[in-house]
C-alpha cells in the first residue's frame, strides 16, 4: 500500500514539475512579447514596416537565405550520408570537425573568413567574386554557420534508414547511385523536408558570420538581423521591434509549414 502511495505521489509530482516548467517558459516567452508590444508606438511601428529599408532587408534576407540553403543542402546530402553509412579511419575525428560550425561562436567563423580573404588565396578569391563587404560574402556566412546543422540533421535520418532496403534494391539489380536514389531519398523525405526549413529559418537569423564579413551596410548587405542592430544603434527601437516581429512571423510560418508537410513526427 505505501508502496502503491508513493507511486502516485511521484507521478503527480513528476507530471506538476513538468507542466510548471512548461507554464513558466510560456509566461516568460508571451512576457517578452507583451513588453515589446506595449513599448513601441503604433504608428511609428507601421510605418517602419513598410519601409523601404525594410522590405529591402526582407528581400534580400529571403534571397540570401534560400540561396545558402539550397547550396547547403548540395553539401550536406553527400556529406551526410557518408558519414552515417561509411566506414572509414578517422570518421570520427571528421564527424567532431564537421560539429565545430555548430558550436563555435557565428563571430569568430566570420572573423576566420574575413582573415581567409586576406591571405593571397582569399585575395584572388574575392578579386574575382567579391565576398567582404558584398552579398555574396551573406551567402557564404550563411553557409559556413548552416551547412553543419543541415549535415547534423540529415545524418540523423540517415543513421534512422534501415540499411537492408538498400542491400534488398542492390540484390535487384540497382546500382550505388540507383538505390540512394530511389530507395534513400524517398525514405529519407521527412527529414529532408524538416532538414531544408529548418537550415533556412536558421539562415534567415544569422548575424554574427555576415555582419563580419559583409558588413553592416544600410539597403546594401541590411539583412533582417543586421537591420535590428542598426535600429538599435541608431536608437529607433520602434523599428527594431518591428523587424524582431518579422522575423518572428517567419520563424512560426516555417515550424507550420514543416509540421503541415511532415506531420507532427518530426523525422530528424
Amino acid at each position: 500500500m505505501i508502496n502503491i502511495f508513493k507511486g502516485v505521489c511521484g507521478e503527480r509530482v513528476f507530471k506538476l514539475a513538468g507542466i510548471s516548467a512548461l507554464v513558466l517558459l510560456l509566461v516568460f516567452s508571451v512576457g517578452i512579447v507583451l513588453a515589446m508590444l506595449t513599448y513601441t508606438d503604433w504608428n511609428t511601428f507601421w510605418l517602419a514596416l513598410v519601409s523601404r529599408e525594410i522590405i529591402y532587408a526582407v528581400i534580400l534576407s529571403l534571397v540570401t537565405a534560400t540561396a545558402a540553403t539550397g547550396i547547403s543542402m548540395i553539401i550536406a546530402i553527400p556529406v551526410a550520408y557518408t558519414i552515417s553509412k561509411t566506414q572509414f579511419w578517422g570518421k570520427d575525428i571528421i564527424d567532431s570537425l564537421l560539429d565545430l560550425p555548430i558550436v563555435i561562436s557565428p563571430i569568430a567563423l566570420g572573423a576566420a573568413l574575413l582573415v581567409f580573404f586576406n591571405t593571397g588565396v582569399g585575395a584572388a578569391i574575392n578579386a574575382n567574386i567579391r565576398f567582404v563587404f558584398a552579398i555574396p560574402g551573406i551567402i557564404l556566412a550563411q553557409i559556413i554557420v548552416v551547412s553543419a546543422l543541415a549535415i547534423r540533421l540529415l545524418k540523423a535520418t540517415f543513421d534512422g534508414i534501415d540499411p537492408r532496403y538498400e542491400h534488398v534494391g542492390r540484390t535487384l539489380g540497382c546500382s550505388k547511385p540507383e538505390a540512394f536514389f530511389r530507395i534513400v531519398m524517398p525514405l529519407a523525405k521527412n527529414g529532408l523536408i524538416s532538414a531544408c526549413i529548418l537550415t533556412w529559418a536558421r539562415a534567415i537569423g544569422e548575424f554574427g558570420a555576415t555582419v563580419m564579413l559583409a558588413g553592416a551596410t544600410a539597403m546594401k548587405t541590411e539583412t533582417l538581423p543586421i537591420a535590428i542592430f542598426l535600429s538599435f544603434a541608431s536608437g529607433d527601437v520602434s523599428k527594431a521591434i518591428a523587424v524582431i516581429f518579422i522575423l518572428i512571423a517567419i520563424a512560426i510560418a516555417a515550424l507550420l509549414i514543416m509540421r503541415k508537410l511532415i506531420g507532427k513526427r518530426f523525422a530528424i
